[in-house]
């Protein structure tokens, strides 16, 4: 097996977002048609998913845990709406949040929220204050399809416009590359773009008008975030790999192979456990990531499709989402 190395990364490999006529017009770009990589669809559910499972109607998109008001936020599509559970007990009916169109990412502003909800039909970043559900829509000239926190500043990525820089309510900038703005993770001041459609990881600065260097993530990058040693955390869907990246600028610090169609992911900051879903084998694993490379802590058998999976670092409970209406799973290691 591959193990957890630290991987030199070649000078070529980097995007600026500029090019000339010496050089080809993307280097990031290996193929003529591009396709962004997307879950594997589950086989038929087996073993009796760990913990317990909660209802829900239809199938999520995406989730997200505050402990520090103990809100759990799930995003429904049909209809669109995000639900806000109470984390101690989210067997309890939850507070259903309306959007004006459905959401595929949250995210959060800070502990305590508010919630980030880029709706991209509706040309809107909603903002929802957590517990309450209080909603402040900011209306946007483009599709948003992600957002996140980069300091004090709130960075929105728009369809084929790059990323917006909001202060408070009000666009200051936008940063305008070559990079599709599929998702968003703030590191400190700054931030980190994933384009799913070419697979690459790209440094976002507030202050800038350019984004920064870009660099290949695997084969098919679906889903990142952030630990507290400042990396960010990449899953390489297609290449079936969880991808570690410095930021600023970015550089593939190291790799590590995880089988079975690696989708959701979310990070424990006081075990240092990143969770991962398998949606080919209908499982989660915790990952030990505070070494050198990755040690495998824990593995459950989840509800059917896991495409989202979030976390408790309070209590270290793990909530698992699935996309076709199999409930949400809550499970404490």
């Amino acid at each position: 097996m591959r193990r957890w190395v630290v991987v030199v990364i070649a000078g070529s490999a980097l995007l600026t977002g500029c090019s000339s006529g010496q050089q080809p017009k993307d280097d990031l770009q290996v193929a003529t048609t591009l396709v962004a990589a997307t879950p594997a669809p589950s086989p038929a559910v087996t073993a009796r998913p760990a913990g317990s499972v909660v209802p829900l109607g239809a199938g999520a998109t995406a989730m997200v845990a505050d402990p520090t008001t103990h809100t759990l936020a799930v995003a429904m599509s049909r209809p669109a709406a995000v639900l806000l559970y109470s984390l101690d007990d989210p067997a309890q009916p939850p507070r259903a949040v309306p959007l004006p169109g459905p959401a595929n990412q949250l995210s959060l502003a800070g502990a305590g929220g508010p919630l980030l909800v880029p709706v991209g039909i509706a040309g809107q970043l909603v903002r929802i204050t957590l517990p309450a559900g209080t909603v402040t829509p900011v209306r946007l000239d483009g599709a948003p399809l992600s957002a996140a926190q980069a300091g004090t500043t709130t960075l929105v990525g728009l369809r084929d416009r790059g990323v917006a820089v909001l202060d408070g309510d009000r666009v200051v900038r936008t940063i305008t590359g070559t990079a599709g703005a599929d998702e968003l993770v703030g590191v400190g001041g700054k931030a980190v773009l994933l384009d799913k459609l070419r697979t690459a990881v790209f440094d976002v600065d507030p202050a800038a008008t350019r984004m920064g260097a870009g660099l290949r993530a695997g084969d098919g990058a679906t889903n990142e975030v952030t630990d507290r040693y400042g990396r960010v955390l990449v899953i390489d869907t297609r290449g079936g790999e969880l991808l570690a990246f410095s930021a600023d600028p970015v550089f593939m610090r190291q790799r590590y192979p995880v089988p079975g169609g690696a989708y959701g992911i979310a990070y424990d900051s006081t075990r240092d456990l990143a969770w991962v879903t398998l949606t080919e084998r209908n499982e989660v694993v915790g990952f030990d990531v505070a070494g050198g490379e990755p040690v495998e802590r824990y593995r459950f058998p989840t509800v059917h499709q896991p495409n989202a999976v979030a976390v408790d670092p309070g209590t270290g409970r793990v909530l698992v989402a699935s996309a076709d209406g199999g409930g949400i799973q809550v499970m404490t290691p």
